[in-house]
């Protein structure tokens, strides 16, 4: 009884992390479509915004890693952060700007079915930068996700041209991201979790940010006298981007990777059918209908992914197994050679 109890409340616990991963998801990405629309808040500037979260969270991410070392920082030499984490906060700066930039285009609906090209690009990347394998199937695959995003951005009924362009680059600079994380430092034995990650990459990223920031944006601001900036919005959209990410510290860590992206799917519908009900965003049938042809290749990606994972987990098993059983081997035949010479003695 006590271990069935014990499985129910490891359930509960799961599902409650996954609950607060996509109300936390969907507050931010809807919160930050409420400030940079012109039809709400009103306030189009979407690297301001990624700089307020960058510098938000490097500050909050500083306090938990050294002054109340509740997270352990990684081992990190100066030459290694040049090289490894400063490209990846560049490319992790543009793609916050750009995704951000979208919403100022596009409805909340049709970035989600956009973002769906995730995998593609992570795949492509991959096998260009030779981490992935070219496999003929799994491109099939792709092709089919592609074709669906394509069939959904035909029905879309406020197609805008350049904040495509943006949200497609900002899935390319993510996917980029990504792929560089595992080459620059995972294959280097560097593990960084959502709260080191924030720690080492977000005050980079902001540096980068300043760049684009002075040019386009700091002129604006400056003629836009009226502007007073909004402590209770800017305050309470930057603890929701920092609770996001220690969410996801707590998802990776208590559950496996087909929850996070099962979450993942429940998030994006619930973000359609919200853009669609309250925000009143146009969703038409053929929106959904490529939007259901993605869905079903991201799927079919992530299942026959998760099936690779645990072929080579069996596998990895298997080999210690094997090695575990060869050496009892040795040394049991050790130990009859051993009482065999003492029998001739």
């Amino acid at each position: 009884m006590g271990l069935s109890e014990g499985v129910v409340k490891k359930v509960l616990l799961s599902y409650t992390y996954v609950a607060i991963w996509i109300f936390l998801s969907f507050t931010v990405i809807v919160y930050n479509k409420y400030i940079l629309d012109h039809k709400m808040y009103n306030w189009p500037f979407p690297i301001s915004l990624t700089m307020i979260h960058m510098g938000f969270c490097s500050s909050l991410a500083y306090l938990l890693v050294r002054v109340f070392k509740l997270v352990e920082p990684v081992s990190m030499s100066r030459d290694l952060y040049l090289k490894s984490v400063v490209p990846i906060g560049a490319l992790y700066a543009l793609s916050l700007w750009f995704s951000n930039s979208a919403y100022i285009f596009l409805s909340v609906s049709f970035i989600q079915m956009l973002k769906a090209l995730m995998p593609v690009a992570v795949y492509s990347i991959g096998v260009v930068f030779k981490k992935d394998p070219f496999k003929s199937d799994t491109m099939l695959n792709m092709v089919s996700i592609s074709v669906g995003v394509a069939i959904a951005a035909y029905g879309e009924a406020k197609f805008n041209t350049w904040g495509v362009a943006l949200q497609l680059l900002a899935v390319a600079f993510e996917a980029t991201r990504l792929v560089l994380i595992q080459i620059l430092l995972n294959a280097k034995g560097i593990s960084l979790n959502p709260i080191t990650s924030l720690y080492y990459v977000a005050p980079c990223c902001f540096v980068f940010l300043c760049v684009p920031w002075v040019i386009v944006e700091l002129p604006v601001l400056r003629e836009s006298s009226s502007f007073h900036f909004d402590f209770v919005i800017f305050g309470t959209n930057s603890v929701c981007a920092f609770a996001l990410n220690l969410a996801v510290f707590l998802l990776v860590g208590k559950t496996s990777a087909l929850t996070m992206n099962v979450a993942g799917v429940v998030k994006d519908w619930l973000l359609i059918a919200f853009s669609w009900s309250v925000i009143k965003d146009t969703v038409t049938p053929v929106n959904l209908i490529g939007y259901l042809i993605a869905f079903l290749g991201v799927a079919y990606y992530n299942h026959a992914k998760l099936q690779a994972l645990k072929a080579l987990e069996a596998q990895r098993k298997s080999q210690q197994d094997n090695l575990e059983a060869g050496r009892l081997l040795e040394e049991r035949d050790g130990e009859g050679t051993g009482k065999k010479n003492e029998t001739q003695d």
